[in-house]
């Protein structure tokens, strides 16, 4: 490896010294607010989930159930762990940008559109939650956090950055995809029992389906000529696919959902549950108290998708291991506990069958929709197929 000079050198060393003040800040922030907010609450310990829904429908409640969207995905539904998802993931855009050798795997795939993609989201998340926020109450639960990760990142990433496709992403999130969940998880899933996961991701599947022709029908709603605006990744030399870049893969997946895909972000994001978990054990993960069960399962189906799909990983650069870890497993754990027969079985199984599944549908899609399609149709699959048989293990 060729030697640096000194003043390639001076400049790597200031910009770590950035990074480390900027991340020292950052957390100073974080620990601030938190605190400042935590000596605001008026019980003696964390607020739970629980104590939440019993405030409904408070400002309060409504805040912390909006922020705590942001991380629903990964089945957190915790505002520190979306604080904490956000945070990182600004991080990891900055050092994309001034530390690149601090970057870890680069955000959104190397795009440089996470400012535009996490605009869209969260723009069609706060509509979400004003156009459908009248579908909650205290003791029901909808998926009013669909489009933060679904639509509007994928339309970001699928035609570029810019207001005309963000706005429109949001707006085409809120009004397609969020109906599609509420309407599945409440027509189809609940009354025939069925793990709401299901409908939460054929309704992202269904909603973006019907957007993605409604763009190919109207260009004039992204761009003129859509091909030319396709983002593509950074060219970057192949990695040696050994332990360490193992260990950060799984820990990359843990953001993949939202499309961050880094491990800045993904550490905010546990950061913020773990300490959540610390003040009050049922306040993440819907008071359930399985936070510490669900995110071990999490990083054990990961890491067995990763070691299984290496040959995949090397041969396209990218494979959507993550899958499991955001449908299959958090829905066995929630369902039937954190014995290790649910962890482990669910993870082997989810990593096994999900990947794969989804890797061929998202090929079979038309070449107008984003393959992430693919993906959550093969959450849904997958979970409709695996958890009967963790059920029937658990028997």
């Amino acid at each position: 490896m060729p030697s640096l000079s000194p003043k390639e050198s001076s400049n790597t060393a200031v910009r770590y010294l950035a990074l480390l003040i900027a991340f020292t800040l950052a957390t100073v922030a974080l620990i601030s607010g938190l605190s400042w907010l935590y000596a605001s609450s008026t019980s003696g310990y964390w607020p739970g989930y629980s104590d939440m829904m019993g405030d409904w429908p408070s400002p309060l409640a409504w805040l912390r159930w909006v922020v705590g969207d942001i991380s629903e995905v990964a089945f957190y539904k915790h505002e520190f762990a979306s604080l904490g998802l956000l945070l990182g993931g600004a991080l990891g855009y900055w050092a994309s940008r001034y530390a690149k050798t601090w970057q870890g795997f680069s955000i959104s795939y190397g795009t440089g559109l996470w400012p535009w993609l996490v605009t869209s989201s969260l723009l069609g998340l706060a509509l979400s939650n004003a156009l459908w926020g009248w579908t909650l109450t205290a003791q029901t639960w909808q998926p009013t956090f669909a489009a933060f990760v679904s639509l509007p990142a994928a339309m970001v990433l699928m035609f570029g950055g810019g207001w005309k496709v963000t706005l429109n992403g949001a707006i085409l999130g809120a009004l397609l995809v969020t109906p599609s969940c509420l309407l599945i998880v409440n027509f189809v899933c609940l009354p025939l029992e069925l793990t709401v996961v299901v409908g939460n991701v054929l309704g992202m599947a269904l909603g973006s389906a019907v957007a993605f022709g409604v763009c190919r029908l109207v260009p004039a709603l992204v761009r003129s000529q859509v091909e030319q605006h396709v983002a593509k990744p950074e060219a970057v030399p192949p990695p040696d696919y050994g332990m360490v870049w193992t260990m950060r893969r799984v820990l990359a997946d843990f953001s993949e959902a939202p499309f961050f895909g880094n491990e800045w972000a993904s550490l905010g994001m546990l950061a913020g549950v773990l300490l959540a978990y610390a003040l009050n054990p049922f306040s993440p993960a819907y008071g359930s108290g399985l936070l510490l069960h669900l995110v071990a399962a999490q990083a054990l189906t990961s890491l067995l998708g990763v070691i299984i799909w290496r040959g995949q990983w090397q041969k396209r650069g990218w494979y959507p291991t993550y899958v499991p870890l955001v449908s299959v497993v958090p829905a066995s754990v929630l369902t039937f506990g954190g014995s290790a027969t649910v962890m482990v079985a669910s993870a082997l199984l989810g990593a096994l069958i999900a990947p794969p599944l989804a890797c061929a549908i998202a090929q079979r899609l038309p070449t107008y929709m984003h393959p992430y399609i693919g993906n959550v149709l093969s959450m849904a699959m997958s979970t409709l197929l695996i958890v009967p048989v963790i059920g029937w293990l658990t028997v």
